[in-house]
């Protein structure tokens, strides 16, 4: 250390050692000191000699500094004003004489410090002096001057008031720092830029007295100077200063006027102004290439803020409203876009960068075509934007990102990947279904947008290999639509283009590469769904609050739905809008949009609606005459009145008119008053009847004028007030029978064609119209129609209708043209197509039978049998047993025994004669099978008074008795080997299934015998099987016969021969009841029934079990029997086995359900019998003692209880089995019951489901039997007498009021 840097330190230690004391030890006044808060002082004039000392030592130049710095820190003392401006000058000397960093930041601290304080004397002398050295003639640069130019930049930014007025000679200030950005230091340019752009961002705020710029007289150099200094940088952060003072230039529009000869001068010398002109003119056409290329580099800065700030100066530079389009496309070809799209992939989507490419590309956008090859090959990274922009709503670029796509979709279709597809189809569905989902939707433009560009990529090649997106594009229609209806008000557009999405979407699904069926059904069903359940209602609300254009938006979106007419959905559509009356509101479009477009529109899409719902292009009169058509349906109706001679454009619109009528009746939909419509009809039919007779009109428009006519006519009908021509219906008449028409062809109301078989003049015409239909349907015989809602078409379905009413002559019609082809030879494919017309419509409504009965339909198949012509056919005798199967298995009895009673004997003896002669050559065929069930079904009717003559026939019909008992008699010599006719069934014989048939009609015979041959027979010759007193030869088979095929057969076999054996028994117990002598059998032969019965009673089939159950308890109730074998019987072991368990099973403690209990009811009814029985046996009492009774009453329930177990403790109380305690418990259990019977109201009611069931060929025979099997069980069951053959709510009902009747009885007694 040198010896004065010594004497530095001594005098620094002993001014502040002085200072401590409040004296200087320099001997400097105490005014120029300052205290500080431990005490000392610091004397304002030493530290300004120490720093303003060239060869100060810095480290006591920085101590001191830190000293003054940390004094003035502390409040709440206060630097006077006259020490902060004596401060002034040395701190200002110091800044300009020190090299060394720290020093200048600590000096440029004071100095902010003090410009702080409050005082503004000072802050403005700062500035002054700082700028006054800045812009001294004198003033050269150096590396030192930067900490001078750092400092006037922190002064200029801690104010926010105009520190510019403070300085005394701006223009030279403002050259010397524009001068300087020429220095090769980065560092200072730097700090210029930055004095710069605070000197202009606060002339924005505050300009001088005549309003001048004082930047504006140096801006070609400034500018020049200030794009080469951002072109050479590498620092971002005198980057980011050039970009803020060049966007503070571009916001005065200083970039775009800086070089044009319209700059008005401002306040500055001209000499000096053209000095500067001439030397930077050469400069003019090179500045935006200069600034192309600045900007390259900030775009790609590693700093996102260089970035997002370079942008911003493009926003500034490109939306000055004097911009000339020269710039912008010299930004195209600097490749300005390709920059900015690089910015914006590296983003990361963060929002301030997304935000400012967005709209800076947007602005590059004008630059066409040169934008758009760059928009393509950045659109990749557009992709992953919209991703991001389209989740957050109201995106400030949301709606330039979709436009930026939608250019480069609309221009390059071809350019877009299938992925890219994909992913934008998914974004933009997300899009639309947002408002529906209840969250915020999207501006009407971006709607726009997004519609728009859904409809490019349905229509762009790449969507052809683009897979599973039917969902996609089904969900974004579907709420585009949804999203617009309720605000169609507001912005009418966007229904549009949500519409004109539908209608893409719609065509979309029919393109040959859509691959997926069931998806796409699913997006044409989607789309026909949207149309029907929302745009429809809506639009039938919204017609008069809505405008011309958005009408026909509606109208050809149905229009292009209802063009692909070859298509289910389609079709639906059709049915959809005719079934809203969409003629008349067509008709109301007409009245409140009487234009030419609407006009137009509406016919089209009507006559586009008939071809769908008629076909064959029958709407094409409409499209012909949709010019001159008007437009109101009172006109309509003026023009049908009008003569049609000789003038073809009246001829059309009279077609069309009549067709849009028969269109609107056929539905429903009333156009006109009916009056008004029937009278114009009539004068049609009256002024142009010499055009029909000529074959003015062809077929079809003569069905139309026939529905019309005949729809209007029977409305007349129903209301006995409007008037009708006598003539006018004589014409159509004579037209109808003169002329060719197609009624099974064509569309006809069922008023009206009902009205047409109501007239008695037109059953010829009519009789030759079903043939027609019969004709036609001849291929279909075997197609059954369900009843259901007529398509308003003659079919099956409606003819039966027409027959079941019986208020016109459908019946008498089918049955006279039957009568007509059996009359005539070789008629044989019309005569089946009758018959089988005839049995569908039976099939169809039964009660049809009815009136075919009444008008002679037996007496034509008769006569049919008596032609031998066709009676030897097989089809013919197919048809007919078809035929009368299904009359007699739905005919009331009551009609039936109004037919003719002869002709149903010549069928009967028909049938039997095919049947034996066809057993005779082969063996049995489904042919001979249906007649067996035609046969049953005579039987049947016979119980009921009807056809007793041919029943007569077939019980006595020898040749059948013995067809009968020969099948028997070969089933039974089987055996055990009985049971393989299943496995025989399966390869093609028909043993099993003729068994059962002939086992159906045993049983239909044994309830006829009583019915049509009365006390004629002896019902023990059934049971003996020795007997041979039977003086009648009757279809018999013995009991022991039924018994083996009860043991051996088939469930079916079983089934069916227990109905036969409990029906033979019911036969026998009536005679062992009646006045006859005792019953003769063998003890060891009764013995053997009771075993097989026995064996079966707990068989799974309760059908079975019961009938068994049912034939023990009537032989047990056998009175007239020897009292031996009473005996014997009721101490048959099984029987008392049988009782046994049920009452063990019963009594044990379990959650018993009905189902259980009905299980044990054939064992019931035994144990009743026994109970009635004179002597009851010992082991009763055993069976049923007091536990026993009292564990089955616990386990009864008002839910589990039957009119069997009522009927078991009836006989038990009787019999004195229950004790009074038992008594009172059942008492309170069927109180219980009979509550919940009456609460849940489940009174059973036998319904037959096989009543209508179809049978329309010979393949039908399971269900024939399953018919017959159904129809012998019902009668049973609704059969009620004293053998239990009872159930239901009702039965139990009558059961328990008995039960109490014998209690009260009881009580009595």
């Amino acid at each position: 250390m040198s010896q004065t840097d010594s004497q530095e330190a001594e005098d620094l230690e002993v001014e502040v050692e002085a200072q401590s004391l409040g004296s200087c030890s320099q001997g400097h006044r105490s005014t120029l000191s300052l205290q500080t808060q431990q005490g000392g002082a610091i004397c304002l004039l030493c530290l300004s000699n120490l720093i303003t000392t060239p060869h100060a030592l810095t480290i006591h130049v920085s101590y001191a500094l830190s000293q003054l710095s940390l004094a003035l820190s502390h409040r709440p003392l206060h630097l006077s004003q006259s020490h902060a401006h004596f401060l002034v000058s040395p701190l200002l000397h110091a800044l300009s004489s020190f090299d060394d960093q720290p020093i200048a930041c600590q000096l440029i601290d004071l100095i902010t410090i003090l410009s702080d304080s409050g005082d503004e004397d000072v802050f403005a002398e700062f500035v002054s002096r700082v700028a006054e050295r800045l812009s001294s003639g004198a003033f050269s640069w150096s590396p030192r001057q930067l900490h001078m130019i750092h400092c006037l930049g922190v002064l200029f930014n801690c104010r926010t008031n105009n520190p510019f007025i403070f300085i005394k000679n701006k223009d030279a200030l403002i050259s010397n720092l524009v001068t300087g950005l020429g220095l090769p230091s980065e560092e200072i340019r730097g700090e210029i830029l930055f004095v710069l752009y605070k000197v202009s961002s606060i002339q924005c705020q505050s300009m001088d007295i005549d309003g001048a710029d004082i930047l504006f007289a140096f801006c070609p150099k400034l500018l020049q100077l200030s794009l080469e200094s951002l072109m050479k940088t590498q620092r971002d952060d005198v980057r980011l200063n050039c970009v803020a003072l060049l966007t503070i230039l571009a916001q005065k529009g200083f970039l775009v006027n800086a070089y044009t000869n319209n700059i008005s001068r401002m306040n500055f010398d001209e000499a000096e102004n053209s000095m500067q002109t001439t030397d930077y003119g050469t400069n003019q056409s090179s500045l935006p290439v200069l600034f192309a290329e600045a900007i390259k580099g900030p775009l790609l800065s590693s700093d996102s803020q260089v970035q997002i700030s370079t942008l911003d100066l493009m926003l500034q530079y490109l939306s000055w409203e004097a911009a000339p389009g020269k710039h912008i496309q010299i930004l195209m070809e600097e490749n300005i876009a390709d920059y900015v799209f690089e910015a914006l992939r590296l983003s990361e989507c963060k929002d301030p960068m997304v935000n400012s490419c967005v709209q800076v590309l947007n602005f590059l956008l004008t630059a066409e075509p040169a934008f758009g090859q760059r928009l393509a090959v950045g659109f990749t990274t557009l992709i992953p934007v919209l991703n991001h922009v389209a989740e957050v709503p109201f995106h400030p670029v949301q709606s330039q990102t979709l436009k930026l796509i939608w250019n480069c979709i609309s221009d390059f279709p071809g350019m877009i990947s299938a992925s890219h597809v994909k992913e934008l189809i998914l974004c933009l569905a997300r899009m639309l279904r947002r408002p529906t989902d209840g969250e915020m939707g999207m501006l009407p433009e971006t709607f726009t947008v997004v519609c728009s560009i859904f409809v490019a990529l349905l229509k762009s090649p790449s969507f052809k290999r683009t897979e599973n997106l039917a969902i996609a594009v089904q969900e974004a229609s579907k709420h585009a639509v949804l999203a617009c209806l309720s605000i169609s008000d507001e912005d009418p557009s966007q229904l549009l283009h949500s519409l004109y999405l539908l209608k893409e979407a719609y065509a979309y699904s029919y393109k040959e590469f859509s691959t997926n069926k069931t998806t796409i059904m699913e997006l044409r069903n989607s789309i026909v769904d949207v149309c029907e359940s929302h745009l429809l209602p809506w639009f039938v609300t919204a017609i008069n609050d809505i405008n011309e254009e958005i009408v026909l938006g509606v109208l050809e979106t149905f229009h292009s739905i209802l063009l692909q007419d070859s298509y289910i959905p389609a079709t639906e559509f059709a049915q959809i809008l005719v079934a809203s009356s969409w003629i008349s509101l067509s008709s109301g479009c007409l009245g409140l949009f009487p234009t030419e477009k609407i006009k137009w529109r509406v016919y089209l899409m009507l006559s586009s609606l008939v071809d769908v719902l008629f076909g064959n292009d029958t709407g094409q009169p409409i499209r012909d005459a949709a010019v001159h058509i008007p437009t109101d349906p009172a006109e309509w109706l003026f023009l049908l009145g009008q003569k049609n001679s000789h003038n073809f454009e009246l001829s059309c619109c009279q077609s069309a008119i009549l067709l849009i009528l028969h269109t609107a009746a056929i539905h429903d939909d009333r156009l006109a008053d009916e009056k008004l419509v029937l009278a114009s009809l009539e004068q049609y039919i009256l002024v142009n009847s010499s055009n029909f007779q000529f074959g003015a009109a062809d077929s079809l428009t003569r069905m139309w004028l026939v529905n019309l006519y005949g729809l209007y006519r029977s409305l007349a009908k129903m209301s006995y007030q409007i008037p009708y021509s006598l003539e006018a219906e004589r014409m159509l008449f004579h037209l109808l029978t003169e002329k060719e028409w197609d009624l099974p062809s064509a569309k006809i109301h069922p008023l009206s064609l009902k009205w047409l078989f109501q007239q008695e003049k037109l059953s010829k015409p009519l009789s030759y119209q079903i043939l027609k239909f019969c004709r036609s349907n001849s291929s279909n015989v075997s197609n059954v129609v369900v009843h259901g809602k007529s398509n308003n078409s003659m079919n099956e379905e409606v003819i039966a209708e027409l027959v079941a009413a019986g208020d016109n002559y459908g019946a008498s019609v089918v049955v006279c043209l039957l009568m007509q082809r059996i009359e005539q030879e070789g008629q044989v494919p019309d005569i089946v197509s009758v018959l089988n017309l005839v049995a569908t419509a039976i099939n169809i409504l039964p009660r049809a039978s009815d009136q075919f009965c009444l008008h002679g339909i037996i007496n034509a198949i008769c006569a049919l049998y008596n032609n031998s012509s066709y009676s030897s056919l097989p089809q013919i005798l197919t048809a007919i047993s078809l035929l009368i199967f299904n009359i007699l298995r739905s005919v009331h009895p009551e009609v039936l025994s109004l037919s003719d009673e002869a002709a149903w004997l010549t069928v009967t003896m028909k049938l039997i004669e095919y049947l034996i002669s066809t057993l005779a050559v082969c063996s049995w065929t489904h042919e001979s099978l249906l007649i067996i069930s035609v046969l049953s079904l005579i039987l049947h009717h016979s119980t009921n008074k009807a056809l007793i003559e041919a029943s007569k026939y077939i019980v006595l019909n020898n040749s059948l008795v013995s067809t009968v008992n020969s099948t028997i008699d070969a089933a039974c010599l089987k055996g055990p080997a009985m049971t393989d006719y299943d496995e025989e069934a399966s390869t093609g014989e028909y043993e099993y299934e003729y068994l059962i048939f002939v086992l159906l009609l045993y049983y239909f015979s044994i309830r006829s015998l009583q019915a049509s041959l009365p006390g004629a027979l002896d019902w023990q010759n059934f049971l003996d099987p020795f007997s041979k007193k039977q003086s009648l030869s009757t279809i018999n088979i013995r009991c022991h016969d039924l018994c083996r095929l009860m043991h051996f057969g088939s469930p079916l076999v079983k089934l069916v021969s227990s109905y036969c054996m409990l029906e033979l028994f019911t036969r026998l117990s009536d005679h062992e009841d009646g006045e006859h002598d005792e019953l003769e059998c063998s003890m060891g032969f009764l013995s053997s029934v009771m075993a097989v019965l026995e064996g079966l009673v707990f068989y799974s089939d309760i059908r079975v079990a019961m009938n068994c159950g049912f034939c023990l308890s009537m032989i047990l109730g056998w009175e007239k029997l020897d009292l031996h074998e009473r005996t014997i019987i009721a101490k048959n072991y099984w029987c008392r086995l049988i009782v046994e368990e049920m009452a063990m099973s019963l009594a044990v403690p379990h959650l018993a359900s009905k189902s259980f209990f009905n299980h044990h009811k054939p064992a019931v009814h035994i144990a009743v019998a026994l109970l009635k029985h004179e002597k009851i046996p010992g082991w009763m009492r055993t069976v049923f003692d007091s536990p026993c009774i009292s564990g089955i009453i616990g386990n009864l329930g008002a839910s589990n209880m039957g009119a069997e177990m009522v009927l078991l403790f009836r006989e038990l109380l009787d019999s004195e089995f229950l004790k009074a305690e038992q008594i009172s418990s059942l008492n309170h259990v069927l109180q219980a019951c009979r509550k919940y019977v009456y609460t849940n109201c489940t009174q059973d009611e036998h319904t037959n489901k096989h009543l209508y069931k179809t049978f329309t060929k010979l393949d039908d025979l399971g269900e024939v039997r399953e018919y017959l099997i159904h129809l012998m069980s019902s009668q049973l069951s609704m059969e009620k007498n004293c053998r239990g053959l009872q159930n239901g709510d009702k039965e139990l009902l009558e059961e328990i009021e008995m039960f109490f009747r014998s209690l009260t009885v009881k009580e009595h007694s």
